[in-house]
Order: structure tokens, then C-alpha cells, then sequence
């Protein structure tokens, strides 16, 4: 059994190890394959292991020995799928080993914002604290998340673990997802519509999948109806937000803020408008990247594997 690995450093740089895929058979791990590249090293492949490399029709029709394909993501919109099952090969996710990871990030970026510790940091480094006359100072205005209202799109694992997080600062939260579960264990809970939660949230975090429903839900129309003291964070997918309208509406002051762990383009060209936007704060799609998070990706990737090769595969997306 012949497994390519096309695109392996993100998942593991080095820390990490991919000995254990030598147990079903030969190995060749690439840490990236440029599109031009992908023929020649899966043209005798079983078994592709991806994340971002895609898989299109044109591709899977140059691996006329591929079984099966273990993607490196939630995320499978990178694969075609429909083709891939007219095929008959599965296609396997690794479904939610980020969910505490994204989390996290996304109280990183409400914390930033109301607290603005990096800002004060260098302040002090800089020797502000020294020269300042007073036993304090604050460079911009500081807030608490308690009582300010969160609104969430879309409420899956990830959604309702950022809403765990939001009860623990004693915020309100606002719900808005395409399906509404019981949540009346929750205090300060409401599920609302996208119209009410723009309209009424201090902060917006989207956690809600790419669709055609879903691509560029954040737009002109949705920003102009939020407040202009809002922030808005996304670590779902980045052309779930329209990038000119959300860079416009930030430098001309109609919302306060952004925090992106995505972006529409990834790695993104130098001149998207996000990148000089106003009080964004970008990050290069780190919320995954914690090597915690890693190893439990890897390890459902090891199930995976097993599944399949035990002849039921699981976590099938296709």
C-alpha cells in the first residue's frame, strides 16, 4: 500500500511523528506540494493524506490506485467529494479536535480588545511607566466582557464551547444557527435572528460553516446594522466575511474592531484590504496550531486509519 502525504508540515513541523503510518504500508511524506507537483506524487497512490493540497476531479483522475483519502481538517471542501464517491473511495475529516483550541482564541481576541494588554506592554517597555506621574495610566479605554452581549453564528461544538466560555464572564449571549437545540440550561441565552444579533451584540463571532448560505454572510448590509462600538472575530472561514466591506467599515469607523484567525485567501496576496485595515488584528490561522490540538488531530487521524483498514471507515464526509 502506497501513502502520500502531500502537505504535512503544518500538521506536524517536526514535533510531531509520522512513524506510525509505516505499520499500513510505504510512505512518502512531502511538506508541500505545489499544484504542478501533485500528479507525479500520487500517481501510484492508495491512500492521499491532506489538508490544503486540493483534490480535484482532474487530479483524482491521475490516481488510478487511490482507495481512500485521510484529510488533515475539519474543514472538506478542499476534496471533491461527490466525484471521489462515484469513485467509491471514502474520504475521511478529522471532526472536532479544535473545539477548546478556537475557543480560546476567540476570548484572546475579545480580551485584547478590552484589555489591550500587548498595547500596555510596550508602553511600559518603552518607559512610559517610568516618566508617568501617577502610580497608573491607560493608553486607550478599558472595559469588562461582564454583561456585554455575544452573539454567536452558528452554534455547533465550537459555538456552544465559546458560549460556556461567555457564561464563565457572566456575558449574554445571542444565537443564531439553521438548527435551534434546547439550550434553556443556559442563563442569559437567547437564540435570536441574524438581523437581531447584528444589531444588539458588543461583540460577533462566527463559527458557522462555508456554504453558499454562509459566503460572505458578514457584509455591508450586516455590518451597517451593528453597532459602531462592536467587534467582530472569525475563526471559522475567512470568504464567510466579505473583506472590502468589513476593511471599509472599519476605517471609516462604523465598527470598532476585528480579530481574524481567517481570511478569504490564504496565505493572503499583499494588497487584501484587511492587512491595513483599522484596529484588525490578524493572525495567520493559528487557533488549530497548539501542539495539544495537533496531537489530537493526529491521533483521529491514527483512528481513522485503523478504521479503514479494519474495512469500516469512520468520520466519512463524502
Amino acid at each position: 500500500m502506497n501513502i502520500v502525504v502531500l502537505d504535512g508540515y503544518t500538521t506536524n513541523p517536526g514535533d510531531l511523528s509520522w512513524d506510525w503510518l509505516s505499520a499500513y504500508g510505504r510512505v512518502a511524506v512531502y511538506d508541500r506540494t505545489p499544484r504542478d507537483k501533485i500528479a507525479e506524487r500520487t500517481k501510484d497512490a492508495d491512500i492521499v493524506v491532506t489538508n490544503k493540497t486540493p483534490l480535484t476531479k482532474a487530479e483524482i483522475d491521475e490516481m488510478p490506485r487511490l482507495r481512500y483519502v485521510a484529510l488533515l481538517s475539519t474543514g472538506y471542501n478542499i476534496v471533491d467529494g461527490a466525484y471521489l464517491r462515484q469513485r467509491g473511495v471514502p474520504v475521511s475529516n478529522i471532526p472536532a479536535y479544535s473545539t477548546t483550541a478556537v475557543a480560546q482564541l476567540v476570548f484572546a481576541f475579545l480580551t485584547a480588545f478590552t484589555n489591550r494588554v500587548a498595547l500596555h506592554a510596550e508602553a511600559v517597555r518603552a518607559g512610559e511607566w517610568c516618566r508617568c506621574p501617577d502610580f497608573c495610566f491607560w493608553k486607550a479605554p478599558l472595559s469588562e466582557l461582564a454583561g456585554k452581549t455575544l452573539g454567536i453564528i452558528g452554534f455547533g461544538g465550537i459555538g456552544q464551547r465559546v458560549a460556556d466560555l461567555a457564561a464563565a464572564f457572566d456575558m449574554r449571549v445571542l444565537a443564531v444557527s439553521g438548527h435551534e437545540t434546547d439550550q434553556s440550561a443556559r442563563k442569559n441565552f437567547c437564540w435570536t435572528t441574524l438581523e437581531t444579533l447584528a444589531a444588539e451584540s458588543d461583540f460577533i463571532t462566527l463559527h458557522c460553516p462555508l456554504n453558499a448560505q454562509t459566503e460572505n454572510l458578514v457584509d455591508a448590509a450586516f455590518l451597517a446594522r451593528c453597532k459602531r462600538t462592536a467587534y467582530l472575530i472569525n475563526t471559522a472561514r475567512g470568504p464567510v466575511v466579505d473583506a472590502q466591506a468589513l476593511a471599509d467599515a472599519l476605517n471609516e469607523g462604523r465598527l470598532a474592531g476585528a480579530g481574524l484567525d481567517v481570511l478569504p485567501e490564504e496565505p493572503p496576496k499583499e494588497d487584501c484590504p484587511l492587512l491595513r485595515a483599522k484596529n484588525c488584528l490578524i493572525t495567520p490561522h493559528i487557533a488549530w496550531a497548539g501542539r495539544e490540538t495537533r496531537e489530537r488531530l493526529m491521533s483521529v487521524l491514527q483512528e481513522n486509519f485503523a478504521a479503514f483498514f479494519a474495512g469500516s471507515p469512520i468520520h466519512v464526509v463524502n
